[in-house]
């Protein structure tokens, strides 16, 4: 218990000591944080028996707060720290009312801890970090979920403006430590090309995805383990610079060959691909800054690993199964979003969900509607 409050006390001060210092040590320390109110409602969520859930309101917010110091010119480190349950990896969101005991306290992890580096055209880091391969969306993998591993990345500029930058990104994560030869772990490792184009109105990233020895439930409660081969090809195009219009596609596939696993369902076997596509209309970066989206999606259940993906479309878990862990691969639905930016630290977004499951995982298909409204401070 001592060993809490001494770590509480050092965060505290840490803003009083940058304070104190001279101006060519304090430029080295910053801080960053940001807290999320979300008012959240879901109904017609139907469960794979025919039968309904309960119709849902919940009031939730989020707070994160972290640092980073930049050792010299080529070296830093940093750190974050989140709300919500350490063992929820997809959702550091609080519901206001669900403590363990009246007014209890609140549960906090760290979600980045890393040591990075970057000189002239390599970069890297080592650690838990943001998962650092280009991607538009959260479809494929979560926000929230930060890979623990090494990441390097090799970028070179390009001599004409139809090609202004070749970029190679490489990582290995381990998601689960056998403690003995790295073989053994389960592992996610990836590679992607990102190039862009015409002055940045043009990016392509096409990416492969290995995940090694995944459970088929998260948490320890899985009955076999499943490899993922994903080959990945992403591309956002800027249709327009004003009024500001981009769409972008990804597409998923995984060449992994799942009919020799018994322990699958015949009818989910063959459940290898996927594609989103999106459509953004205005911006969502500066004071009085707007946007609408929409985002369609048409995710197979082995087209992503189902519990890194993102938890935000419906109320699809692996609770039944002891884990708070979202499922959520083997839909389709859409995503409409608005969003208006109050000031450079208060941005207001409000997102509709409607979701339908592809193949039954009982007699009936899943369904579930869901609304968000989210106010999001920035400090």
């Amino acid at each position: 218990m001592i060993f809490r409050y001494l770590r509480l006390t050092l965060l505290l001060s840490l803003p009083i000591i940058a304070a104190a210092q001279p101006d060519s040590i304090r430029f080295k320390l910053s801080f960053t944080g940001d807290f999320r109110f979300r008012i959240e409602q879901d109904w017609d969520s139907r469960k794979s028996d025919g039968s309904y859930r309960d119709d849902r309101t919940r009031l939730r917010y989020r707070l994160r707060f972290g640092f980073n110091y930049q050792y010299n010119q080529w070296a830093s480190f940093g750190m974050r720290l989140r709300t919500g349950s350490a063992k929820h990896q997809q959702d550091p969101q609080v519901t206001l009312g669900t403590g363990s005991e009246e007014f209890g306290t609140l549960s906090v992890s760290f979600e980045k801890l890393f040591f990075q580096a970057k000189h002239n055209w390599f970069s890297g880091w080592v650690g838990k970090n943001t998962f650092p391969f280009e991607k538009q969306n959260e479809l494929f993998w979560s926000d929230n979920v930060f890979p623990e591993g090494v990441f390097i990345s090799g970028k070179l500029s390009g001599k004409s403006n139809a090609l202004q930058s070749l970029q190679l990104n490489l990582g290995h994560f381990i998601v689960s430590s056998a403690g003995n030869s790295l073989n053994a772990d389960r592992y996610f490792q990836g590679i992607q090309l990102l190039s862009t184009h015409w002055n940045n109105r043009l990016k392509v990233f096409p990416s492969f995805y290995y995940f090694h020895k995944m459970p088929d439930i998260p948490d320890g409660k899985g009955t076999y383990d499943i490899n993922y081969s994903i080959f990945h090809l992403g591309a956002k195009i800027k249709v327009l610079e004003r009024p500001a219009i981009s769409i972008g596609v990804d597409y998923y596939n995984n060449f992994e060959d799942l009919n020799q696993k018994d322990s699958i369902p015949q009818d989910l076997r063959d459940q290898n691909q996927g594609i989103v596509m999106g459509l953004s209309l205005g911006s969502f970066q500066n004071k009085g800054d707007w946007t609408i989206q929409t985002y369609y999606t048409y995710l197979e259940r082995f087209a992503a690993v189902d519990f890194l993906a993102q938890n935000d479309w419906m109320r699809w878990d692996y609770s039944s199964q002891d884990s708070p862990a979202g499922r959520l691969t083997n839909y389709h639905g859409v995503e409409l979003l608005a969003g208006y930016v109050v000031n450079k630290q208060f941005k207001v977004n409000m997102r509709y969900f409607i979701v339908g499951q592809k193949i039954p995982y009982g007699t009936t298909k899943e369904t579930n509607n869901r609304v968000r409204l989210d106010l999001d401070i920035g400090f």
